[in-house]
């Protein structure tokens, strides 16, 4: 049976001076990483303030998503590439999670990264990754709409970690959360009324031109974020 396509999510903070180096490495960090054996897909992505979409860009925060065709080669990279070994000692904190995408929708740059997937979710926490490009005649309606959510996020049970990220996030946003549960997941997305709203609109109103929709078992935590690590315990 085919493998469903491994991922990875490195998040890490920078403070001070080594904030200018962290974003200059959103351009220069790309040599690298087209050359690195086994990627087969990857993004750079900055991040808003906050936990999810925000118009506010956090440059103390960076993370790398990385899809590979093997295992080995993706803890080759996080374990001992001088990219990923600079990042980490440059950085306040870092953490990567090891993930198996179990439900994909949608396209990124035109194709689904996260396929294969695998045939159902493994028991314990969840994460979620949704991305969107949104169009430009829906730019106010989408802000507008989206601010609302926040709120809900912020105090939603089973939230262990979120993020509001992206390439170029305020046309190209993404959110990236790890929840305790399926169960948690889906009775926030839609039972918060503020967020099945924005699920609605997002569809009658064609907010995007190109949209993706991924959940994932998480498989590994390594390091920190926010001064814990997220998932600990929670993994066999």
């Amino acid at each position: 049976m085919t493998e469903a396509a491994l991922t990875t999510v490195t998040l890490c903070r920078y403070e001070g001076a080594q904030r200018v180096w962290a974003f200059n490495q959103m351009g220069t960090s790309r040599r690298v990483l087209a050359r690195t054996e086994g990627l087969r897909f990857w993004k750079l992505l900055g991040t808003g303030q906050g936990r999810g979409f925000s118009l506010r860009p956090d440059f103390s925060q960076y993370g790398l998503l990385g899809v590979w065709t093997s295992r080995q080669a993706a803890d080759r990279f996080i374990s001992s590439a001088s990219l990923m070994q600079e990042y980490r000692r440059r950085s306040s904190e870092c953490w990567t999670l090891w993930l198996e995408p179990y439900d994909s929708r949608g396209a990124w740059d035109g194709t689904n990264p996260f396929e294969p997937a695998a045939p159902r979710a493994r028991p314990g926490p969840v994460a979620v990754l949704t991305r969107a490009s949104i169009r430009w005649s829906q730019l106010r309606n989408f802000w507008a709409a989206v601010h609302s959510t926040i709120p809900g996020l912020d105090q939603a049970a089973g939230l262990l970690a979120s993020v509001g990220t992206g390439e170029t996030p305020i046309v190209r946003p993404a959110t990236f959360s790890v929840w305790r549960s399926q169960d948690e997941l889906v009775r926030y997305a839609y039972g918060d009324p503020d967020h099945a709203e924005v699920i609605r609109r997002r569809a009658d109103e064609r907010w995007y031109a190109e949209e993706l929709f991924a959940r994932f078992s998480p498989l590994r935590s390594e390091g920190t974020w926010k001064g814990s690590e997220p998932l600990a315990g929670l993994l066999e």
